[in-house]
């Protein structure tokens, strides 16, 4: 088994309120996330945005995470959404 068994985490689309940007509390809600993950004994975080925007792309890379690391693919089985 990879990595002894050991747990990962995943962390999925960060927002901020727009009022609220640039004032370091996406990047403080990630550290949060990191130190709970290693606290855990997770051998790594990974990160999921459906975004493309650079910017938002840039906020991730700064916060320490790497790009083009890895590629992600993704299934769901949602159930039927009430009224369609």
């Amino acid at each position: 088994m990879l990595r002894g068994l050991r747990p990962y985490a995943l962390v999925e689309n960060v927002v901020t309120h727009a009022g609220w940007r640039r004032r370091g509390l996406g990047h403080a809600v990630l550290h949060a996330a990191l130190a709970a993950a290693r606290a855990e004994g997770c051998y790594k975080v990974m990160l999921a945005t459906g975004s493309k925007e650079p910017g938002t792309l840039r906020f991730y890379e700064t916060a320490g995470f790497a790009a083009g690391t890895k590629t992600f693919f993704e299934w769901r089985d949602l159930p039927p959404r009430h009224g369609a």
